[in-house]
């Protein structure tokens, strides 16, 4: 009699669970997660420029997550901080992909930390979206490139440089920080000049190592070499916080846009926040956004930053929210993320890659950006702006429409037997 108790009091207790079940599993569905890894540098020398990118991301998370999620699916962050140690970048790549078992991760600045993270993720099967600038070179399966191509930043803000409106540059100081991207940038720049007529002894390059601050040297050697008689111009690929004190010593010596433009590469608005911007008045920068774009996607975009750093206490962008063009990149790549994994209908990393071939999005510089098939890269426009005296940039030249990246430089010798390759999508064996 006890058994037979114990039997029937047990079906009525699994009758009653199957029926809460029943009835939650709307509920208990919308709370499943897929998580999503961000892996910037958020202390050491490149926090300046990316613990913004972990916000934006994060903000983009929270929008997806209120309109229902990735599938039905809850984006559930994981933030990892690399603190801008190159082998640490890696370790934390291989953290994400085996232990937290992301789907997907939103990360990386400096080439040095790509290159860092790119055989982990090519090991291990896992989905990089890379937000900036770099000197390409490179194709991978396993990552998706949302930033520039040199033929997309650096390659037209030389030839505006040379051109009347530029300032018809005759020599070139290419000046950057030493590590993969400015080194293979400038040797591209280099190929270029020359096939320009361009002469060596109107070249000149040098390098400073990261966290560099004192320019003063090198601002004198610049106004020397400008002394000697042909318009000079500077293309600046300085990384991080170095970026100040180098603007703060044009300032200093009195370097103005007139006498020597600078056009920097790595340099924006959340650069610029913490230098008096007034001497620097005319300097250039050349990306494919700013936030001083007039248009109704970037109005919508500036309105819902400023709204989300006031709401989470950004340090910075609560009081003064500024938006740059890695922040739009990351935007982007993770919204075309979504629309690639519910294209494919799975998280699957092949599956995923196939489907962001042809993905568009209205991106707020205004111009639709598309997902190039074969090289990974996007078609993106490419921005000229001006530096204001409130930080800001003015929009002085720019192309008619997106351009379609170029990851093999033609001015490099070799790369035009190298191709696109669609076999990238194919699944690893």
């Amino acid at each position: 009699m006890m058994k037979r108790r114990g039997f029937i009091r047990t079906l009525t207790i699994s009758a009653a669970v199957a029926a809460i079940g029943l009835g939650a599993s709307p509920v208990m569905a919308q709370q499943k997660t897929v998580k999503v890894g961000v892996l910037h540098s958020l202390s050491g020398t490149m926090a300046i420029s990316e613990t913004v990118l972990k916000d934006v991301a994060l903000m983009a998370f929270d929008e997806i997550n209120a309109k229902g999620g990735v599938m039905g699916m809850k984006i559930e962050p994981v933030v990892v901080d690399p603190a801008s140690n190159w082998p640490l970048f890696a370790e934390k790549a291989r953290q994400l992909l085996t232990q937290d078992k992301v789907a997907v991760t939103f990360g990386c600045w400096t080439s040095v930390s790509r290159k860092s993270v790119l055989p982990v993720y090519e090991e291990l099967n896992g989905l990089l979206f890379y937000p900036v600038q770099y000197e390409g070179e490179e194709i991978s399966r396993n990552v998706f490139y949302t930033g520039a191509a040199p033929n997309q930043q650096a390659i037209p803000a030389v030839e505006y440089l040379m051109s009347k409106d530029g300032g018809s540059a005759k020599r070139w100081v290419l000046l950057g920080t030493d590590y993969v991207y400015p080194r293979t940038t400038n040797k591209i720049l280099r190929a270029f000049l020359k096939a320009k007529g361009v002469a060596e002894a109107d070249i000149m390059e040098e390098y400073t190592p990261f966290g560099h601050s004192d320019y003063q040297t090198i601002i004198g050697k610049i106004k020397k070499f400008a002394a000697e008689g042909k318009k000079t111009a500077v293309v600046s690929t300085i990384n991080g916080d170095s970026n100040v004190p180098f603007y703060k010593e044009l300032g200093n010596q009195g370097l103005k846009a007139t006498d020597v433009p600078v056009v920097a590469f790595s340099v924006g608005e959340e650069e610029l926040r913490g230098v008096d911007t007034k001497p620097l008045v005319g300097h250039l920068a050349a990306w494919n956004y700013f936030m001083s774009i007039k248009a109704p996607a970037n109005t919508e975009f500036t309105k819902k930053w400023a709204a989300y750093a006031k709401a989470k206490n950004i340090a910075g962008h609560k009081d003064k929210p500024l938006t740059n063009d890695p922040m739009e990149a990351t935007y982007i790549g993770v919204y075309m993320w979504k629309q690639a994994v519910e294209k494919a209908k799975t998280f699957d990393v092949a599956k995923v890659s196939a489907a962001m071939g042809g993905q568009t999005f209205k991106a707020p510089s205004g111009i639709t950006s598309t997902m190039d098939a074969k090289n990974h890269h996007l078609h993106k426009a490419v921005f000229i702006g001006e530096v204001q005296a409130d930080g800001q940039f003015k929009v002085v030249w720019k192309t008619k429409g997106p351009v379609k990246a170029q990851p093999w430089s033609p001015y490099i010798p070799g790369n035009d037997k190298k191709k696109d390759e669609p076999a990238l999508m194919a699944e690893k064996k």
